[in-house]
């Protein structure tokens, strides 16, 4: 009689990293949800964010949800060089890629929605591109934030989805937003209690809808 395998350990997060571009100039667009969501976990886990040159980023360490040791990041270094600062931190306290969890913003899935994977490529997004090379793998967990697309014709795609993602929220969006960043902090609690397997299979079905008004 052979014995069972045991159950792979669930996922945990101890790196949670938020993605955006530095400066007053990208505050509240949409490209810096990623930011915007780590500023809402600091406030929420009382987690103090300070500048650390070493892994060039805005860095800070404590206890999430249940006691578990987690530490927070925004790259400094401008979205499309933020695997630098990732791989400083990881390197720094030697951890393993897949305990790093990346949360960005992504045009194609509509503003409310989210979507939590465990692996997969960059999809496009420059940030994203950056991690993946840095941390030579793929396989790390990643929220995808939907920030909506622009209503455009094709020819004016390209040029529109730049000023889009650089755009800031509508007021419809803006409206939305707190509920989004308390629902992305529900996932994120979720993944630290009972691991990033069961946070997918709870929320990736949820979505929030814009008031008309």
């Amino acid at each position: 009689m052979t014995d069972a395998s045991p159950p792979p350990l669930p996922v945990m997060p101890q790196l949670i990293v938020g993605l955006g571009n530095p400066g007053s100039k990208y505050e509240q667009t949409r490209h810096n949800v990623g930011f915007a969501v780590i500023d809402a976990l600091a406030r929420s886990w009382q987690i103090s964010l300070t500048e650390n040159r070493k892994f060039q980023g805005l860095f800070g360490e404590g206890l999430g949800p249940q006691a578990h040791k987690i530490r927070l990041l925004k790259p400094l270094t401008f979205m499309n060089a933020s695997g630098q600062s990732m791989r400083a931190v990881v390197d720094w306290f030697k951890l393993e890629p897949q305990s790093v969890l990346v949360i960005y913003d992504d045009m194609d899935l509509p503003i409310g929605k989210i979507r939590l994977r465990l692996s997969g490529s960059a999809g496009g997004h420059n940030g994203m591109k950056s991690a993946i090379a840095h941390l030579g793998t793929q396989n790390f967990p990643r929220l995808r934030v939907g920030i909506g697309s622009p209503k455009s014709p094709v020819s004016q795609a390209e040029k529109d989805a730049i000023s889009h993602v650089l755009g800031q929220f509508s007021v419809a969006e803006s409206k939305l937003l707190p509920e989004i960043l308390r629902l992305v902090e529900e996932v994120l609690e979720m993944s630290l209690k009972q691991g990033i397997e069961k946070a997918m299979s709870l929320y990736n079905n949820r979505s929030l809808e814009p008031s008309q008004d």
